[in-house]
């Protein structure tokens, strides 16, 4: 009885440091987007419409995010209050992450098994888990921790380069599955990291370079292996955006469907569960295309509520990356905000037209356990972070 009055005592008392604003706003994205994702699969998935299940009842993506959810609130609560975020910053903890991460992207590269035209699922017996979503926290952490060790950034040197090749050889794996979206994201996380790292501009230009020249290897490659730079499905998606109606029922049938399935939501939607372009006109409703399936069930109302809870998050990152005086929190921060502000944009942006679709899930809110996983420990490291940052500042003020 005692060491359970201990706990809560502990928690109690650490619980002043826990920013609970960003934490409730990710609990409303999540619970907001296992909602939708029954709403979205209800109907589609016993029917088969849905790929990658077959015919399954009408419950089963519900309950496989709702697991998703269960484990990744777990590890939150665990990171915010149990794990100290020094941590991370363990030269043992941070080679495993990346030889971990390596030797599954060789792995799926090797058995991966493909949906979509990209060959990013690799099957574990348990679980299929798709190893490009955990490169983009290990590459947050692995940057972070290399440049808050150095301590001349200003000039180009091998300590500088090389963990930028190393997380580019690392992604001209995922480019070659191939996952564009996924590595782009990682190139402009790696961007921001360099941008708020202390490094001179025409450094950081260099050292931008030597990540773009590994990003060249891995297309010349593609190039030499597939005889085009792109594959056709990827060509697609850049032609469709002239005009996306032209090809209705070709190759602008999904971003057709999903602009009329935001264009019949209007003010306040169409009332949750009512969709109708979920009832097979719309394809992957319950992961690329959540947003619309949401736009069209909730309105624009809908829209301003999922908008403004994920840029709060990314604001709150960017706060704290601001207000910390150890540049290990600032990056961790500008890692962590960044990686879910520029993947909510490149999903929203596919969805409505604005750039080429890339298959990379709305964060929070699209079906997948990877990702929520992924993006929950991003949330983790935030919440980590920010306690840190609440404490220093507690301690200046004595």
């Amino acid at each position: 009885m005692n060491q359970v009055r201990r706990f809560f005592k502990y928690i109690r008392d650490y619980s002043k440091y826990v920013d609970f604003s960003l934490l409730i706003a990710y609990i409303v994205l999540c619970l907001i987007g296992l909602v939708m994702i029954y709403s979205a699969s209800m109907i589609g998935g016993p029917r088969g419409m849905l790929s990658g299940a077959g015919a399954v009842s009408s419950t089963y993506f519900y309950k496989r995010q709702l697991f998703s959810i269960i484990l990744s609130f777990g590890i939150v609560f665990f990171m915010t209050y149990f794990m100290h975020i020094n941590i991370i910053k363990n030269k043992r903890v941070q080679q495993g992450s990346i030889f971990a991460v390596l030797v599954l992207l060789v792995l799926t590269m090797l058995f991966g098994i493909e949906v979509n035209g990209s060959k990013s699922w690799l099957p574990t017996g348990i679980m299929m888990i798709q190893p490009s979503e955990f490169l983009k926290i290990v590459t947050i952490i692995y940057l972070a921790y290399i440049y808050d060790k150095k301590k001349n950034l200003n000039q180009m040197s091998v300590d500088l380069v090389s963990p930028i090749i190393l997380i580019g050889f690392c992604s001209g794996l995922v480019l070659l599955q191939p996952d564009f979206g996924s590595t782009m994201l990682v190139f402009m996380i790696v961007i921001c990291i360099l941008m708020y790292s202390g490094i001179a501009f025409g450094t950081m230009v260099k050292t931008a370079g030597a990540l773009v020249g590994v990003a060249c290897l891995a297309f010349l490659y593609s190039f030499v292996t597939n005889g085009s730079l792109l594959t056709p499905h990827q060509v697609a998606r850049f032609e469709v955006l002239k005009n996306p109606f032209k090809d209705e029922s070709g190759i602008g049938y999904h971003l057709s469907n999903s602009l009329m399935a935001i264009g019949n939501g209007g003010l306040f939607g169409r009332g949750l569960g009512n969709g109708i372009m979920k009832l097979g006109y719309l394809p992957e409703p319950h992961t690329d295309f959540i947003f619309a399936v949401i736009a069209e069930e909730l309105g624009l109302v809908g829209v301003i509520l999922i908008i403004a809870l994920l840029f709060f998050i990314v604001y709150k990152g960017f706060l704290y990356a601001a207000l910390a005086t150890s540049m290990f929190y600032r990056l961790i921060c500008i890692g962590a905000a960044s990686y879910i502000g520029i993947q909510a944009f490149i999903n929203l942006g596919g969805v409505v037209g604005l750039i080429p679709l890339t298959g990379v899930p709305l964060p929070f809110l699209s079906y997948g356990g990877s990702s929520m996983l992924s993006l929950s420990i991003a949330i983790g490291l935030l919440l980590m972070a920010s306690k840190h940052v609440k404490q220093e500042a507690e301690n200046n003020r004595r």
